[in-house]
C-alpha cells in the first residue's frame, strides 16, 4: 500500500513508518470509547488512516504486540470518522492467562463492545476490514489466509467518503510497542448476501 496516503489523527510521540511497516509506542491513558456503560468518554488514541469514496473494498493488516502486558493494551484496525462515529477491531490484553478478541462499534456517540476470550499467549493477529456501501465487516485470522467473521455492522454516518486504517493505545497506566505490516487493499472479499431473502410485504 502507498502509506503516503495515510494521515495521523493525534500523531503519537514515538513511531516509525518505513518499508511497509509501522511501529507505534503507545502512551498511557489513551483510548477510544463513548458513553455506554462506563459513563465516560475517551477520544485520544492515535489513528493512522487514508480516505476513500470507494464503496466496495477490503483492507487487511497484520498486527504484532509481543510487548502488550497491561489491562486493555490494544492495537488493530479502525474506521474513525469523528469522535462519535467509528469502529475498531483488536485484541485487548487482560492478564497473564487471557485476552479479549473483540470489536467496538460507535454510532452517534454510543459504543458497544463484543468480545470472545482467547489465550494470553497470542501475540499477533491479522484483521480484515470490508465495506459494502454503508455496511461493514470485521474479520480476523491467525495466518493471514483463513479469516473468520468477528462483526457485521451498519454505520449511520458510513456513506460516501470514509477514513480507515490502524490504531494503538493503552487505556490505563501502560505503554507498549505495536507493529503493523502486510497492509493490503483489495477488491471486496465480503461477498454479497445470497442466503435467506427478506419477507414479502
Amino acid at each position: 500500500m502507498d502509506l503516503t496516503k495515510f494521515r495521523w489523527t493525534r500523531e503519537p510521540e514515538s513511531y516509525t513508518v518505513k518499508e511497509g511497516k509501522i511501529e507505534v509506542v503507545t502512551k498511557p491513558h489513551t483510548d477510544l470509547w463513548q458513553r455506554t456503560y462506563y459513563h465516560f468518554r475517551n477520544d485520544n488514541a492515535p489513528v493512522f488512516q487514508m480516505e476513500t469514496e470507494e464503496e466496495y473494498f477490503s483492507f487487511a493488516v497484520k498486527t504484532e504486540f509481543a510487548e502488550s502486558h497491561h489491562r486493555f493494551d490494544q492495537c488493530g484496525i479502525v474506521m474513525y470518522l469523528d469522535s462519535e462515529n467509528w469502529l475498531k477491531g483488536s485484541i485487548e490484553y487482560e492478564n497473564e492467562k487471557f485476552q479479549h478478541l473483540g470489536s467496538v462499534v460507535t454510532n452517534h456517540g454510543y459504543s458497544d463492545w463484543a468480545t470472545t476470550v482467547i489465550d494470553a499467549s497470542v501475540k499477533s493477529m491479522w484483521y480484515r476490514f470490508s465495506r459494502r456501501e454503508d455496511d461493514y465487516c470485521i474479520e480476523c485470522s491467525v495466518d493471514g489466509i483463513r479469516f473468520q467473521q468477528m462483526r457485521v455492522c451498519h454505520m449511520h454516518n458510513g456513506k460516501g467518503k470514509i477514513r480507515f486504517g490502524i490504531y494503538a493505545c493503552s487505556p490505563e497506566d501502560s505503554s507498549f510497542k505495536a507493529v503493523f505490516s502486510h497492509m493490503e487493499l483489495t477488491e471486496c472479499c465480503w461477498k454479497a448476501h445470497d442466503g435467506q431473502q427478506p419477507d414479502e410485504a
